[in-house]
């Protein structure tokens, strides 16, 4: 991959988990305060309709993704093996769809769990533990060279990955957890600025060379920087709460009642 395909590869991808963290930073605060005083033991409708958009829409970027993937000018459009160079073809973009490929299913179990086939509700997590976990052992994400920055980085983001994945997996026993599912939150939004900031280090969008790979200053930096990154998804998350926190005493149960909030609104 050239280096601008390189960072918009890598943009992409820490698009789609920052918007996944941005929207749960929002989504179960508010579903925490909502239902911290209820009884209610199932899920209603509207947290069914949540759940199953959530799905489609991560079905939707997966399948995008892989189309990206295959079908770029440089890509393989589906060949994995050349007969005429009796060599594997382009096998970062295969690495990169069968990561994608797993988020697909991912998203699928999140609808047919949800559909009237009442399938058990753990399978959603473990779908989803099992796509992280393919993606922090995949090659692809270990490090595009040998060089010690570029492993580095990636190693840092396997860690957010695999934190991500653990906390899914403890998800399919503790099912709505807000401490896990605001840890499996943290690591999505750390996962998705990390891709960006890889994404600079590696390969600037402007051009160029990206940083000096035998610098061992820079590794020390990124590793503080890394940390600045989880500082930063701790504030988002703080300050989501404290809005959603306002948001649900400003309005009160009792408005919510009167307008039906609590079983129709998107976020329930």
């Amino acid at each position: 991959m050239g280096l601008n395909s390189f960072f918009l590869g890598s943009a992409l991808r820490g698009t789609f988990f920052l918007i996944f963290g941005l929207w749960w930073s929002v989504r179960y605060p508010l579903k925490y305060l909502r239902q911290r005083g209820s009884a209610e033991s199932q899920p209603s409708y509207g947290v069914r309709r949540v759940e199953v958009f959530e799905g489609a829409v991560k079905a939707f970027f997966a399948l995008a993704g892989i189309l990206a993937e295959q079908f770029v000018p440089a890509g393989p459009h589906l060949q994995l093996y050349s007969s005429t160079t009796h060599s594997w073809t382009d096998l970062t973009h295969w690495h990169y769809t069968t990561i994608y490929l797993f988020f697909l299913l991912s998203g699928i179990v999140d609808v047919v769990s949800h559909s009237p086939l009442k399938l058990p509700l753990g399978l959603d997590r473990l779908s989803l533990a099992v796509a992280l976990f393919i993606e922090g052992e995949s090659p692809a994400v270990g490090g595009t060279g040998d060089a010690a920055l570029d492993q580095h980085v990636h190693s840092l983001l396997a860690m957010a990955i695999f934190a991500g994945a653990l906390c899914a997996l403890l998800e399919v026993f503790l099912r709505d957890h807000i401490i896990l599912q605001t840890f499996r939150t943290s690591s999505f939004l750390l996962q998705g600025s990390w891709l960006w900031q890889i994404g600079f280090v590696l390969s600037p969008p402007w051009g160029g060379p990206g940083w000096d790979q035998t610098d061992r200053s820079n590794l020390t930096f990124l590793t503080m920087c890394f940390c600045w990154h989880y500082a930063g998804a701790l504030a988002v998350l703080a300050a989501n709460s404290a809005a959603s926190r306002w948001y649900v005493g400003e309005r009160g149960p009792s408005h919510e009642a009167e307008t039906g909030m609590e079983t129709s609104s998107p976020l329930a």
